[in-house]
């Protein structure tokens, strides 16, 4: 009798056993379809780990890729996203999806990055210059960062630039003590200024902050405005949105609750506009117009952005991706002055003085 009921145990458990595999393949299967590419540290290890808040993360990053993409990919049904997975020699890896020379997106990228390995002294540098106080053990610092990080510039100069980019770090200091932040925003730079598409897109990140804290929009709004600055002309790269960086309170867990809020309004900000306006007619003025406009926006990527400067100071780092951002073409006029009063003075106007646009 002992034995049978020991036998029956233990098909029982082989049933068990087999079901839980079944069911993990499906899920597999299902996470494989939701995704652009395989993820950069692998189903199996994300599964194994995916109490820990890393494996959430790139979970994260890996789904707004995909939402994005599926969204920019259905308004421009002739073109193809080119996904390209990428390694690292130096630890980890990413995955590039980009659109080229649509019909609706003359360049449309969405980035994951998942990489590991010891930082730079240069990129080390310039965290300490942000007030991180690293203490490397034999000069090494082992660090971790995961990001999604998206640019789309479109045909149409009645179409916006839209740019978005969330991020995670995390540094081993000397002692094993764990520093960690995250960081990013969502910004937008039309070439001309639609005030209601203006609302729409600062209502919607405004919504996102505010299931969070109410004082979180206004801040993070303001942190968009002085950062997105391009000194030397002494205007905005765009009428903003959200950023904000360095960010590790109140509590691991909350901090990124409120990071996937944000990562899940970027479709319904953004998508929204590109169907209103894609099939707006344009004169050749105003494709010169969106060129310039497309320089300046050049300008503040290589010389003031941060995310490209560490990209570029993290060594094995892959620039083609890191590139990404920049416009397929763009246009520099010497001493190019709007005329008065005209929509080109408009848009100006609000990037030299920032609005106010949800009160």
């Amino acid at each position: 009798g002992a034995l049978g009921g020991l036998g029956l145990a233990l098909g029982l458990w082989r049933r068990q056993v087999a079901l839980a595999a079944a069911r993990e393949d499906e899920e597999e299967k299902e996470l494989r379809q939701r995704f652009m590419a395989p993820p950069v540290s692998g189903l199996r290890e994300l599964r194994r780990r995916r109490r820990e808040l890393r494996s959430r993360m790139e979970l994260l990053i890996m789904e707004t890729q995909a939402e994005m993409c599926r969204a920019l990919a259905a308004l421009d049904p002739g073109a193809s996203f080119v996904v390209d997975s990428w390694e690292r020699k130096e630890g980890g890896g990413g995955i590039s999806c980009v659109l080229q020379d649509g019909e609706v997106f003359e360049k449309a990228g969405v980035n994951v990055s998942v990489v590991s390995g010891l930082l730079s002294e240069e990129a080390a540098r310039q965290m300490r210059s942000r007030g991180k106080s690293l203490k490397a053990k034999d000069g090494k610092l082992p660090f971790c960062a995961m990001g999604v990080s998206s640019v789309i510039h479109p045909k149409n100069p009645h179409v916006p630039t839209m740019h978005f980019n969330y991020r995670y770090f995390e540094i081993e200091e000397a002692d094993g003590t764990i520093q960690w932040w995250f960081g990013g925003g969502t910004d937008l730079t039309p070439t001309y200024l639609n005030e209601e598409d203006a609302v729409h897109f600062h209502k919607t990140l405004k919504e996102a902050c505010d299931k969070h804290d109410l004082k979180l929009y206004p801040k993070y709004k303001k942190w968009c405005d002085d950062y997105f600055y391009i000194k030397h002309r002494g205007e905005r790269r765009g009428i903003g949105g959200i950023f904000f960086d360095d960010l590790d309170s109140p509590s691991k867990e909350e901090v990124f609750q409120f990071v996937k809020s944000c990562a899940k309004a970027v479709v319904p900000c953004y998508i929204p506009i590109v169907k209103k306006h894609c099939h707006d007619s344009f004169t050749p003025e105003e494709k010169l117009w969106q060129q310039l406009r497309r320089g300046r926006y050049v300008e503040f990527n290589l010389l003031y952005d941060r995310g490209t400067k560490f990209g570029l100071l993290t060594p094995g780092s892959r620039i083609e991706s890191i590139l990404m951002s920049l416009p397929l073409t763009a246009r520099w006029e010497y001493m190019h002055n709007p005329p008065e009063s005209s929509r080109e003075a408009e848009i100006l106007e609000v990037l030299r003085n920032p609005k106010d646009w949800v009160h």
